[in-house]
């Protein structure tokens, strides 16, 4: 069986910032409210290193959920699957600090076409963005 032996890297780096996401979303199957985080996979495909959720003031805790998405509705739960979790703390809007992202690293190749999909397990008041980093082969 043929297989790569040289290491690829991404030819094209994007970074993808998301709409606000304030609306809860209970839902485990990448259905309902959600918001686009990242551009589609080229036609090679793409390697997704992070995403990072960015509080933009006072926000209740809650859950983000990250979806992978073949390309097409996401109406339809059979396009989707849940790819990854994280727990997101309460925030409070300061002049004095800085609000600490949450990173979740994925470091994962994804095939052409392919989008990933967030959504919140409560709703928030200020809201939350997404930053995808990620590189199409």
């Amino acid at each position: 069986m043929a297989a790569n032996i040289s290491p690829i890297f991404p030819l094209t780096p994007k970074v993808w910032i998301s709409a606000l996401i304030t609306a809860a979303n209970t839902n485990k199957d990448g259905t309902g409210t959600v918001v686009q985080i990242s551009s589609p996979a080229g036609p090679n495909g793409a390697f997704v290193e992070s995403v990072e959720a960015i509080p933009i003031g006072t926000n209740n805790a809650s859950v983000l959920r990250v979806f992978l998405n073949n390309g097409s509705s996401t109406s339809s739960a059979a396009n989707n699957i849940l790819w990854e979790e994280v727990s997101l703390p309460a925030t409070v809007l300061t002049e004095v600090a800085a609000q600490a992202k949450v990173v979740i690293p994925l470091n994962r190749a994804i095939p052409a076409g392919y989008t990933l999909y967030a959504t919140m397990g409560t709703a928030v008041a200020a809201g939350w963005r997404a930053r995808a980093h990620s590189g199409d082969y």
